[in-house]
Formats: structure tokens, sequence, C-alpha cells
């Protein structure tokens, strides 16, 4: 039992672990801000008057939700980057995180609109009828009639598409992003292959300590913020 006490400390105290989690974190909290904007623009789309920008917003969803993340994430590195050579900043290293934060943003981004628009479905539908009897046109009445009570509706849905986005953000190595978890678990596994099981544990408490508290948050505002009928 000491000799595996001791394999942990001697992890942390060679490799940064918690630096790679925290760049883990940085890359969820940005990724959480874009595709929340970009769901929120698509999940309008959706419920658009216009059939045009129904079919656009449906085929943005149908794409990106069967297209898989890894692709995306090395799309943004081989073509972006190697073909385009465009660079988001002086360093490649900040280039390739918000590379990753892009591809992730834009993956996820059809999970959050298909997170509001089943908070749209539980706003009753006197509610845009209402706003459609006072004179509001589309927008207005999703802004400030069905919009604030979907995402009441939608805090469970889009708290689980936050925690698949904080596990999906190990798949930011595809896009050379060298210093979150994935890519130290690699290297840590490829010097110290004997101590794979602290690796495994290192690395899997580190998410469930990190993924819980969001489930607990997300569940308790969920019934709190429930659209009543």
């Amino acid at each position: 039992m000491d000799d595996f006490l001791a394999g942990f400390a001697e992890l942390f105290a060679r490799f940064d672990v918690l630096g790679a989690f925290w760049v883990n974190i940085q890359l969820t909290f940005w990724a959480a801000l874009l595709s929340l904007v970009l769901g929120t623009v698509l999940a309008l789309m959706r419920i658009s008057p216009i059939a045009s920008l129904r079919w656009a917003g449906t085929a943005y969803v149908t794409i990106f939700r069967n297209t898989p993340l890894t692709i995306i994430l090395t799309f943004t590195y081989l073509v972006l980057f190697s073909q385009l050579a465009l660079s988001l900043s002086d360093t490649l290293d900040t280039t390739f995180f918000w590379f990753a934060v892009i591809g992730l943003a834009v993956y996820h981004a059809a999970f959050v609109c298909e997170a509001i628009r089943s908070g749209v479905n539980t706003v009753p539908v006197g509610q845009a009828e209402a706003a459609r009897a006072i004179g509001l046109s589309f927008l207005p009445a999703a802004a400030l009639v069905i919009f604030p009570q979907a995402f009441r509706g939608a805090v469970a849905p889009l708290g689980n598409t936050l925690i698949a986005l904080l596990k999906n953000s190990t798949v930011a190595a595809a896009a050379s992003v060298s210093t979150e978890t994935s890519s130290l678990m690699r290297t840590m596994i490829e010097f110290r292959p004997d101590l794979m099981v602290a690796i495994f544990l290192t690395f899997a408490l580190g998410y469930v300590i990190l993924v819980i508290p969001i489930g607990l948050v997300t569940t308790s505002l969920s019934r709190r913020l429930a659209v009543k009928r």
C-alpha cells in the first residue's frame, strides 16, 4: 500500500497533472460559451417560421451530430493550420488551443441546439399564442417569452451536454494540444508503464471529481427552474 501511494506521489511530483486538468477545464469553459451562443442561434433557426432557416439549422445539426469529433478537430489542424496557414496567436500552443476550442464548440453546438429545442417544447403553447396576440413578431416573442422559459426547461439536457463536452475535451490532442490530460496520460504511460494502475486512477478520479458537481448542480437547478404547467 505504501508503494502504491508512493507511486501516486511520484506521478504528481514528476508530471504536471493539475496543469493538464486546468487546460481541459479552460477548453471546456470557452467551448461551452461559444457552443451556447451558436446553439442558441441554431435553435432559433430550428423554430423559425422561415423554411430556409429551418432547413439550414436542421442540416447543421444532422451533419455535426453524426460526424466524429476527432474528424472535426483533425480538420481544424490539417486544413485550417497546415493548408490555409491560419494562425490565431503568436505561439503554436495557443493557436492549437483555440483550434480545439472552435472544433469542440462547432461539434457541441448541435447538441446545445437540441437541448434548447427540448426546452422550447416545455413552454406552454398558450405563451406563444399570447405573445402573438399582443402583436409581438417572431424574434421579440422568442427573446422575451419563449427562450427565457425554454432555458429553464433545458437546464438538465444542457448540463448533460456540458458533462459530455468536459469529457470530450480529452480529444483535443487531435488538434495538437499537447498539454491536456490525454496527451499527458500517454506520456506518463510511456515513461512509467510500471505505474499503469496509478495513472489510470489519477485521471479517472480527476474526471469524477469534475463531473459529479456539474451533475448535482444542474439537477438541482432543473428542479427549481422547471416551467410550471
